[in-house]
């Protein structure tokens, strides 16, 4: 065992040890302890009582939304190939636990800690055929146990930015093992392959096969409702309408002195305001701000009681998982993230909803971002001039927003079909592994 597996568990241990004590509360953090303390009596139950030996098992891993998407598109493409197979689903962060639920899975919980003694008791009740870890959430310990077990683990939707952590020193030392003995690799492009080369993935192992994130979009969006009850008041009362899904405190220091300016020539100009996190004490905070600049602003919940925003030009969305409709009823959609070190958010929705889209200057780790750029489909704007002047132009000037909307939906449609792709590479390697 490496020196820096050894400290890695070291770590761990240390961290798992002391986890009760930060386990309480409704932070983000004490959600995950809570959750990863439970998810090994979860899946141990599963694997037991309700686990079928007759059929395949396979485990898929996601870190978070995103790449929980990722996964379903995968996920659900490999279960029209193999009917009969089980599914076991789990992830890490909090904010993919209301996802998790929805999932098309047998069971879904936390990642257990990635330490020999929960992963091995977990291994043996699940008794997956198949592990599938999602982008780069390769966890070095559940790869070694399976190994010695002799199960075949694959990475999907794989994708390595020029600025990823995994690039450096200290996590090429830890997972250098762990991308050598993955069985199948499905990277998103040509550069996220040769990026995966250079970490130790065998180019015997890799192909490229798209994002299937651009499909789990694309659904979404051809699954919204335009009759839904918090989306038929803005269908009814049409207005040139920002969609700002997603968006930080940074996004907002920016966003909404923009629109100071922008509303000076688009007088009828409608904010759909979706905060990342739409807790009540941030909804109110952001109500209130838009109050005292002037707007007259409401709650998506109160929308949808009065059925109607005739009266109303910002709407702060205080619930989360209606994003995509919402972008049914823009006109330009701005996506958050672009304003800190955290990362953009998903392009690709607004992208499937037609709309040209606007974010900050740090999208350079998101791929799609990259490429919605190149193809005049997105802006990356600097500040608040920059951003109020592409506003402007998007929302007044028909043939330019027509031209930018349409690259945007072409973007989408020219690469749907990843996870039908990715799904094929799983269904042979499951039928290929051992009964």
């Amino acid at each position: 065992m490496s020196a820096t597996l050894a400290a890695y568990k070291l770590v761990l241990s240390l961290a798992r040890a002391v986890s009760p004590l930060a386990g309480s509360g409704p932070s983000k953090l004490a959600q995950g302890l809570v959750g990863r303390r439970a998810a090994p009596d979860t899946l141990i139950h599963w694997g037991t009582a309700q686990r079928d030996s007759e059929r395949r098992t396979v485990w898929f891993h996601a870190p978070s939304v995103g790449e929980a998407l990722q996964a379903r598109a995968v996920i659900e493409e490999l279960r029209e190939r193999e009917p009969n197979a089980q599914v076991v689903f789990t992830y890490f962060s909090p904010s993919a636990a209301r996802l998790a639920r929805q999932m098309p899975v047998d069971v879904a919980a936390y990642l257990p800690w990635d330490l020999p003694g929960p992963i091995r008791h977990v291994l043996d009740a699940i008794s997956p055929d198949l592990i599938v870890f999602t982008k780069t959430e390769v966890w070095p310990v559940l790869v070694k146990e399976a190994g010695r077990r002799g199960l075949a683990v694959a990475l999907v939707a794989g994708t390595v930015a020029e600025s990823s952590s995994r690039l450096r020193p200290a996590a090429r030392a830890l997972l250098a093992e762990s991308w050598r003995a993955l069985g199948s690799v499905c990277a998103i492009a040509d550069e996220d392959a040769a990026r995966l080369h250079s970490l130790g993935v065998p180019k015997s192992v890799l192909q490229v096969t798209g994002d299937p994130g651009i499909d789990s979009a694309a659904q979404r969006l051809a699954a919204a409702d335009p009759a839904a009850r918090f989306v038929a008041p803005f269908f009814a009362d049409p207005r040139p309408t920002l969609v700002a899904g997603s968006t930080w405190p940074s996004d907002d220091e920016v966003l909404l002195p923009a629109l100071d300016v922008v509303r000076k020539q688009v007088p009828d100009l409608r904010l759909i305001l979706v905060p990342h996190e739409p807790d009540p004490g941030h909804t109110k905070v952001l109500r209130r701000r838009l109050t005292d600049g002037g707007w007259s602003a409401a709650t998506l919940s109160e929308v949808e009681r009065t059925a109607s925003v005739h009266t109303v030009d910002a709407i702060v969305v205080d619930r989360v998982g209606v994003l995509a409709d919402l972008y049914t009823v823009g006109r330009v959609a701005y996506v958050g993230g672009g304003f800190h070190g955290a990362g953009l958010h998903s392009v690709l929705e607004p992208a499937a909803a037609r709309l040209p889209v606007l974010f900050g200057p740090r999208h350079q780790s998101v791929r799609a971002a990259t490429d919605l750029l190149e193809a005049d489909a997105a802006r990356s704007v600097q500040g608040r001039d920059t951003l109020a002047e592409a506003l402007l132009t998007w929302l007044t000037d028909d043939g330019a927003h027509d031209y930018a909307a349409r690259r945007a939906f072409g973007y989408v449609q020219r690469h749907m079909g990843a996870a039908g792709r990715t799904a094929d590479v799983l269904s042979e390697l499951l039928r290929s592994s051992p009964a």
